[in-house]
């Protein structure tokens, strides 16, 4: 599990995180969400390490990044996994390579081992038969799975995803969406995911933390949102007609069930 406690980060005397506190928890799809420039993104990389907030507590399984020296910082990277946007693939890897190269880089495997692990990784993610095929030769959402391959390699206990449905089509990102929840229960990893798709949001959010101008405007699962009484989470999510839409069916459900059980 990470938590994340009271933390504040500021630019050039601009505040952009207020004090922001929630967990993030093994074994489930936790996402990040909020409208462009609320802070999702400074938060995801304040605790994967990459900015540094003034104030605050970001622990994972009980220990703070905020006091680890750089040695320590070394080890705890070894744990993360991380998708990034873009996916991020060397051109001139192939599948097999680009998936090989965390594991030449940090792993105490052999070579044999490495091999071994690396073609598990490509095979978890349903890609038998592409290790020698080169990113250009690939699909997008093949791309994606070579980079959610990789991101697994060194069998993280943490595992980041910024934007993993970005430039993909809706069914793609369906495809994506489990995947990811497939992987994170099977390992029992602490995933985090920030995203802009509502699809993932009503999908696969099983722990949900809305940033609104900086703040923690609403923490709960893809069940409670349609419940919310937060006029800035029903206006980021339910903006568009179709999704207003899949609300007021689901309301509509829930109530001919409870008069159905009277």
């Amino acid at each position: 599990m990470i938590e994340v406690r009271n933390i504040k980060k500021s630019f050039d005397g601009k505040t952009i995180l207020h004090g922001i506190s929630t967990s993030f928890y093994d074994g489930k799809t936790n996402l990040i969400i909020g409208q462009s420039g609320s802070g999702k993104t400074v938060l995801m990389k304040s605790i994967v390490g990459l900015l540094r907030p003034e104030e605050g507590e970001i622990l994972y399984d009980g220990r703070d990044i905020m006091r680890m020296n750089a040695g320590q910082m070394k080890n705890l990277r070894k744990e993360i996994g991380m998708l990034f946007q873009g996916s991020a693939l060397f051109d001139s890897e192939t599948v097999l390579g680009n998936v090989m190269f965390p594991l030449k880089m940090f792993s105490d495997l052999t070579p044999d081992e490495q091999l071994e692990r690396a073609h598990f990784c490509i095979e978890r993610v349903n890609l038998k038969g592409a290790d020698d095929k080169y990113p250009s030769e690939i699909s997008g959402g093949m791309q994606k799975r070579v980079a959610i391959a990789r991101a697994i390699a060194l069998n993280p206990k943490y595992l980041f995803c910024d934007e993993p449905n970005s430039g993909l089509d809706p069914k793609t990102s369906i495809l994506i969406d489990e995947l990811l929840s497939d992987i994170t229960k099977e390992y029992n990893i602490t995933t985090i995911i920030n995203t802009h798709d509502m699809n993932s949001v009503l999908g696969i959010g099983e722990n949900i933390i809305f940033v609104d101008k900086g703040h923690n405007g609403w923490t709960g699962t893809k069940d409670d949102i349609f419940d919310s009484e937060c006029q800035a989470l029903n206006d980021f999510v339910f903006a568009t007609d179709l999704f207003r839409r899949v609300k007021n069916y689901v309301k509509a459900t829930r109530n001919d069930r409870k008069e159905g059980v009277k």
